[in-house]
């Protein structure tokens, strides 16, 4: 059964002052039962005859100062942390008589997401709701799951990383595809057939304090680890990890699985406020891991997944016991995880040592944490053996959490035979400020490097990969990290498209020639 995807259904207006049983309101304004909502909309850009529209204070800008724009494109009603007065509404025909709800300060996008949700009818209660949180594994976790409820009769939706711009969307634009989700299974007459829809997504740190997935009812909450990343947002770990936990309470999910060889996931067990399964590595017996492919035993069955790695491994653990449950039985479990094609950009092999192109491996990869890289590099060593070396090219994002920069140049120099650091994603930041923090951190770690290691830098991200495969030699391994899936380069004066996947067979094909896809063994050679 194919993953779907639906569009928002049409559903008749509702009157402002229904929308708002569960909004703690301080005032309101004008008449709200004459105002007709067939819409909840926080970007005034996008607002159109009928929506009500949320005034959002944010980083950028502040909602309220567009709440006259958003009644001219025909905004019926307004949400607000503060009355928006008569004068601000100049040119608004009856702006002085503008349906009003008042919430408290910081209270609006908590307000905003339980008025989607009630606009749409609740549609999460009427669905088998999966969300995954961490720093990493979020996205391949949620995709083995999707694959394994397909498996088993459910038509699923993913919402994540791979679907969309963010990696949870905001409350008023993912109530609508829930609702999509739900009515898509509707047929003639308004009766429903086959088995209760299925919505695999991931849910981040930064949807949670934001209040994206309020009002969402969670069948199981999924928790993957937790590692420095976006501190410039949550400003402590203890920060970041109280976001994570706010989904494992009763308010947004039923049960959860946590992965119990975290430090941080042993202590949300340790505080469980719902029935949670723990899950570790151990889980899974007689691992075999080769590149594109891995081979494990899990409660007695023989599972093989298209993932390269023991990441992999311990990521489809977690899923399947997400999985166990939501009440779907271990041999469908295990034909699921076996079904589910590979995660682009998560050690995704471009090429492997022993197909008909390079006589040494490429992967790509999405590690952008120290966690994450240092994960990957691991796969990397053992996959090269005792003989052969590990390359990595990788950057970190401008504009971003400063605090990892030096941590990963430590764990490449660590870890990697010969390390060339390179741009990701600088933005508006000078890349070369952002490769000397990485350096500094790099030959800080010189002494706990492999022997013979070399630490190069190349500010060109297609020059820096050229350059490492080029010095890759039979049996060697070369890991390309940081964008893994992304298609763009942002240079903060412009976004060029850009993808590592397509430079590396670029660059591999007119060294070797022939078809890329002949790089890498098929599924199953070697057995």
């Amino acid at each position: 059964m194919g993953r779907t995807e639906h569009t928002a259904p049409n559903l008749p207006p509702v009157q402002m002052n229904l929308l708002l049983d569960d909004v703690d309101l301080l005032e309101t304004a004008g008449d709200l039962a004459s105002a007709d909502v067939q819409g909840v909309e926080h970007d005034s850009r996008r607002v159109v005859a009928g929506d009500l529209f949320c005034c959002i204070p944010g980083s950028g800008t502040d909602g309220h100062r567009h709440a006259r724009e958003a009644l001219l494109r025909g905004a019926v009603g307004l949400v607000c942390e503060r009355r928006i007065a008569s004068a601000e509404l100049a040119g608004v025909h009856g702006g002085d008589k503008v349906p009003q709800a008042i919430v408290g300060p910081g209270r609006g996008r908590p307000a905003m997401a339980r008025i989607a949700a009630a606009f749409w009818g609740f549609p999460s209660r009427q669905l088998l709701m999966a969300g995954t949180t961490g720093t990493n594994g979020k996205t391949t976790v949620t995709h083995l799951l999707a694959s394994v409820l397909e498996h088993a009769g459910h038509a699923t939706t993913v919402v994540g990383t791979l679907t969309g711009t963010r990696t949870t969307p905001e409350s008023t634009e993912l109530q609508r595809i829930l609702a999509g989700v739900r009515d898509a299974r509707k047929v003639a007459g308004g009766a429903t057939e086959g088995l209760v829809p299925a919505v695999a997504m991931e849910v981040s740190s930064h949807a949670l304090v934001q209040s994206r997935v309020d009002a969402v009812h969670f069948d199981v909450a999924v928790f993957t680890n937790l590692s420095h990343e976006h501190l410039d947002f949550h400003g402590t770990m203890e920060a970041y990890f109280d976001a994570k936990a706010s989904l494992f309470t009763p308010e947004r999910a039923v049960r959860g699985v946590v992965n119990a060889d975290d430090q941080w996931g042993r202590r949300l067990l340790e505080d469980a406020r719902i029935p949670l399964v723990a899950v570790r590595s151990d889980d899974a017996s007689d691992v075999r891991l080769e590149a594109g492919r891995s081979c494990f035993r899990w409660r007695t069955q023989r599972v093989e997944v298209a993932m390269t790695g023991a990441i992999g491994v311990q990521n489809s653990v977690i899923a399947a016991e997400a999985a166990v449950a939501l009440g779907v039985e271990p041999p469908v479990v295990a034909a699921g995880l076996g079904a589910a094609a590979s995660v682009p950009g998560r050690l995704e092999a471009v090429a492997l040592a022993g197909g008909e192109g390079p006589p040494f491996t490429v992967l790509v990869d999405f590690a952008h944490t120290p966690a994450g890289l240092e994960a990957a590099l691991l796969d990397a060593r053992r996959l090269a053996g005792e003989r052969g070396r590990v390359h990595v090219v990788f950057g970190c994002g401008g504009e971003r959490d400063v605090e990892k920069r030096p941590l990963m140049g430590a764990v490449a120099a660590r870890l990697a035979d010969a390390v060339m650091v390179t741009t990701d994603n600088p933005r508006r930041e000078d890349p070369a400020v952002i490769v000397d923090a990485i350096l500094a951190g790099a030959e800080g770690s010189a002494r706990g490097a492999p022997p013979g290691a070399e630490i190069l830098t190349d500010l060109d991200r297609t020059s820096a990969i050229w350059r490492t495969l080029g010095s890759a030699r039979p049996g060697d391994v070369v890991l390309v990290a940081g964008k893994g899936h992304e298609t763009t380069q942002d240079l903060g004066v412009e976004v060029q498209a850009y993808s590592d996947r397509d430079v590396v067979a670029k660059l591999l094909g007119e060294r070797w020639g022939g078809d890329p896809s002949s790089w890498v063994k098929p599924r199953g050679a070697g057995d």
